[in-house]
């Protein structure tokens, strides 16, 4: 198989040159992967829209995911890391994780065809569908929303304070979300996480349906 799956911030020339491998087959895998994932929504929801569709996909192909099907796949105890990555915690962070299924999924489409590739992904990609699409899945829309900042703005949402009121034991929160300097959603709660949440909500929810001024 071509995957060397080698993940590294060091500068050394041979593990640099795998880097760079690594972040084709990425490329490539990501590709596959969307178009797999693309196919299996349009196949078993005929009757979704495209908006609802994209946000399904979205959650699937994740970071968040991708990392525990690799977790699953015991990728982590495949991987090449430099000693520095090795000591930081480098084979359970979910970048690294995820990256490393794509680059697989990249792998096996160059060495053994689509059809293989798309019966790997979907192995591994149904199971994750069925979950998000169930009536008690929970979705976490700070990721979400960063991962779509991440891919169409190049740039991660930032979320600010706008003000806090009640008593220690029963305090409310307000929270903004922002993107390029932009209010795209306000959200409260008892706590500053829960208030970005709802934030984080409305503003991919804008995105998604594609009011994004």
């Amino acid at each position: 198989m071509l995957l060397n799956l080698s993940f590294t911030h060091r500068s050394v020339s041979n593990e640099s040159v795998n880097k760079a491998n690594n972040e084709r087959l990425e490329f490539l895998g990501d590709s596959i992967l969307g178009a797999v994932c693309a196919t299996l929504l349009i196949q078993a929801y005929p009757e979704k829209s495209e908006g609802e569709l994209a946000k399904i996909k979205a959650v699937v192909v994740s970071e968040d995911i991708l990392s525990v099907v690799a977790g699953r796949l015991r990728i982590d105890e495949m991987l090449l890391l430099g000693k520095g990555e090795e000591l930081s915690g480098g084979r359970t962070k979910k970048a690294i994780l995820a990256d490393a299924m794509e680059a697989l999924i990249g792998a096996l489409y160059l060495d053994l065809g689509y059809k293989t590739a798309f019966d790997f992904v979907s192995r591994c990609i149904i199971p994750e569908i069925k979950s998000v699409t169930g009536n008690n899945y929970h979705k976490d829309y700070k990721s979400l929303l960063q991962e779509y900042c991440q891919r169409f703005f190049r740039c991660y949402p930032e979320y600010r304070m706008v003000k806090r009121s009640g008593p220690e034991h029963e305090r409310t929160f307000w929270m903004e979300v922002l993107v390029n300097d932009t209010v795209y959603g306000t959200g409260t709660g008892r706590s500053k996480k829960s208030a970005e949440q709802e934030a984080a909500r409305l503003a991919y929810e804008t995105f998604a349906n594609g009011d994004n001024g």
